[in-house]
């Protein structure tokens, strides 16, 4: 009998499929960035518009170059203690050939890449919705410079770099619940500790001025975050990523009915603010938790998330800290549920064999998802509120009061959202013509 002929593994491929369904994904979680403009902008008052919109735009200018000098090489790159990454080769994105494939998988590094970039961007964005009508936009700039590179590069690389002490512990984060969502929470925590609250803040009506542009920066949050999660898995060969997509869809239609039947009950009403933050809270809490649980634990994570998360933005008028636009409540609260119930809802049918709690796996799972959890929320309070009364102590992080009560818009854009020069000539010109059409009517009439 001839003796047994042992076969190398073979060596991935570039697959032209996976690499242009991950260049899809890249370009959905790139609109998800205008999306959070658009739903940040509709929440806030008219004098806000703009300043709101530029928050987030302007971090897809700044952590785009951060990210091609080296912020993709601290996230991604070779590890260094388990704390950072560094590889030179990455920097400037030099030395990178075009079809030179991200290590075990099938598409070219710059894919993946230009994929983390768009995580990279959005991540800070989050944080400005927490700091609306008082911020400086030059320290804003400034902070979204040093936050991304002494927070959230060093963060990625812990949960999703190789060798990052959080992957290597075992803790699950599918799409960003630690990195992205309770990152992003605990810095808007820590920065809105230091510099305050706004004028008029439990006192003046600051209500949504447009809830139409709430509902469609919420529409294409939802639709970009697909994107988001399903492109997670760097790839579509295995099914996993269409469990994940489904898993969206079902999460957040849970979590949109949860809040919006709480809100029903505690305040009497159905708000179109409440489905759209609901929805939201839905989202984020199966960012992490969408590729280990099954379509009825994505149910039962949408629900207690939309639940929560409703409970938990209403805690800023108890503790008196001043969460602009609910990204506490909605971000860093929905993003620890949904991170820590996979210690319960994992089912070990989907990116892996672990198993929570209600399936038998005990709470080993639980416990690594506290770690990673509770790490990630500490250190980016901490350096968060730290950079934040560096930058308040040396350039000033506000604006001055008489310029936050006139309107943001005007003194930092010197622009405001909606041109009402006309507006008082074109109602007396249509006043007019109604009535000499009334007068018209009224002698034929009389004839």
């Amino acid at each position: 009998m001839a003796p047994a002929i042992t076969l190398a593994a073979e060596a991935p491929k570039l697959s032209a499929a996976n690499t242009g369904f991950m260049l899809i994904c890249s370009a959905l979680v790139m609109l998800m960035t205008p999306g959070l403009a658009f739903f940040y902008g509709g929440m806030v008052r008219v004098k806000s518009t703009l300043n709101m919109l530029m928050m987030s735009f302007i971090s897809l200018g700044i952590v785009t170059i951060l990210w091609v000098l080296y912020g993709f090489s601290m996230a991604f790159g070779t590890d260094s203690g388990s704390l950072i990454g560094w590889n030179s080769d990455w920097v400037g994105l030099s030395n990178i050939g075009l079809t030179q494939l991200w290590d075990g998988y099938t598409i070219p590094i710059f894919v993946f890449m230009v994929f983390q970039l768009m995580f990279a961007i959005i991540t800070p964005a989050l944080i400005s919705g927490a700091l609306a009508d008082r911020v400086k936009f030059s320290a804003w700039a400034l902070f979204i410079t040093l936050w991304a590179t002494v927070v959230y590069f060093p963060v990625a690389h812990w949960v999703w770099g190789a060798g990052g002490w959080a992957f290597e512990l075992g803790v699950i984060d599918f799409a960003g619940g630690t990195a992205v969502h309770i990152n992003a929470g605990a810095a808007a925590l820590g920065v809105i500790l230091v510099i305050g609250k706004r004028v008029g803040f439990k006192r003046d009506p600051m209500r949504p001025h447009s809830l139409p542009l709430v509902m469609l920066g919420a529409g294409l949050l939802w639709f970009g975050w697909f994107g988001f999660n399903a492109g997670s898995w760097l790839g579509n060969d295995d099914g996993v990523g269409a469990l994940m997509f489904v898993n969206t869809q079902v999460a957040t239609a849970a979590a949109m009915l949860a809040w919006l039947i709480y809100e029903k009950i505690r305040h009497g009403a159905f708000t179109t603010l409440g489905a759209a933050s609901g929805a939201v809270a839905g989202l984020v809490a199966i960012t992490p938790s969408g590729g280990a649980v099954s379509p009825l634990g994505a149910i039962a994570v949408g629900a207690v998330a939309g639940v929560l998360c409703a409970m938990a933005v209403g805690l800023k008028y108890k503790f008196g800290y001043d969460d602009s636009l609910d990204v506490v409540g909605v971000h860093l609260v929905g993003g620890v549920v949904g991170s820590l119930l996979i210690g319960f809802f994992a089912s070990g049918h989907g990116q892996s064999e672990v198993e929570g709690l209600f399936y038998g796996g005990g709470l080993t799972q639980f416990w690594k998802q506290c770690a990673g959890v509770f790490a990630v929320l500490a250190y980016s309070l901490i350096v968060s509120a730290l950079l934040a009364f560096i930058l308040d102590k040396t350039m000033g992080m506000r604006v001055t009061e008489d310029e936050e009560v006139a309107g943001i818009d005007q003194a930092e854009h010197a622009e405001t959202a909606y041109d009402f020069s006309g507006a008082g000539g074109g109602a007396a010109k249509t006043a007019a013509v109604a009535a000499a059409v009334a007068g018209a009517e009224s002698k034929k009439v009389d004839a």
